[in-house]
């Protein structure tokens, strides 16, 4: 078995272990709301790579050796977070797309008012489902570390992160994009989310305030990457890898990292910016599983 597909079946492994910890966490379809709630456990359960909850197990594991109770509500938060975002980018008024994750998309199959309300449940239940946090912590520190991070959740995920980088997305929607602007957009809109998990991941894996610095600067460059890949994936993938119709950026005539700077110089900068951040969880410490994560996120498919 080659070392990458070592790699492989252990992520698929810790993929199933995150699953089942965000599936302990979503609502009871009952009552008279249940539609919102079968709603927002179908976006759920699409599936999806569970990166973000991922960089935040191993960062916590990084700095404690352990995946510590306070870490797992906001693993669970952060998919929901990031879901939510999914709903919403594919509604009508955004890319219009009627397939997520292999599976029809939550407008599509719930409607589009539905749709809208799915998106905003998940993203206020993520903050609840974070709170549960301040339970399992274990002393007056651990409470703090827990309080920092619903903080960094909320920044990371609201104007001045994900929601600011859709915005001006959003606004510059249709016409040319100047590559400061994309990637300012990119930094916000992908990045932020990713540095909130890796952050919050350190933080309550009590980081001292350089590590942790070191951490948002690696998950930066890290979302950055991330991002370029999806531009690139866009023009070469499939939709039986991609679970979504290839060509989305060109049918809603989007500018992207690859259609400003041309698919080979995409590909390097994927390439340089992965290495950096490799370059930076080096000055950490040592995490194979993390290092094998950052390399997968340069290759992947889909």
């Amino acid at each position: 078995m080659s070392d990458r597909e070592t790699f492989k079946k252990e992520l698929d492994e810790r993929t199933k272990e995150v699953n089942a910890l965000i599936e302990g966490y979503l609502p009871e379809e009952a009552g008279a709301q249940k539609t919102i709630f079968e709603a927002m456990n179908y976006s759920m359960r699409a599936g999806g790579k569970r990166l973000r909850p991922l960089f935040m197990q191993e960062m916590c594991r990084l700095f404690t050796g352990e995946v510590l109770d306070t870490v797992k509500p906001f693993m669970a938060a952060v998919e929901m977070i990031h879901t939510s975002s999914l709903v919403h980018d594919d509604l009508p008024c955004m890319d219009d797309d009627m397939m997520r994750r292999g599976k029809a998309s939550t407008w599509a199959e719930y409607g589009e008012d539905i749709g809208v309300l799915t998106g905003d449940a998940l993203m206020i239940y993520a903050m609840e489902t974070a709170s549960k946090a301040f339970a399992a912590a274990q002393d007056g520190e651990e409470l703090a570390r827990v309080g920092q991070a619903m903080e960094i959740l909320a920044r990371k995920t609201g104007p001045f992160g994900m929601i600011g980088g859709q915005t001006v997305d959003v606004e510059l929607a249709g016409g040319p994009i100047p590559k400061d602007k994309l990637d300012f957009i990119y930094r916000l809109k992908t990045g932020a989310l990713i540095e909130a998990s890796m952050l919050i991941g350190a933080v309550l894996g009590g980081a001292a305030d350089q590590d942790c610095r070191i951490v948002e600067s690696l998950a930066s460059k890290l979302g950055m990457a991330f991002q370029i890949q999806d531009d690139i994936l866009d023009v070469e993938g499939s939709e039986a890898s991609m679970g979504k119709p290839a060509g989305s950026d060109e049918k809603n005539q989007k500018t992207t990292y690859v259609t400003l700077e041309g698919m080979d110089k995409a590909k390097k900068e994927v390439e340089r910016l992965s290495r950096e951040a490799a370059e930076d969880l080096d000055k950490l410490g040592s995490n194979e599983f993390l290092e094998g994560l950052i390399r997968f996120l340069v290759n992947r498919e889909k």
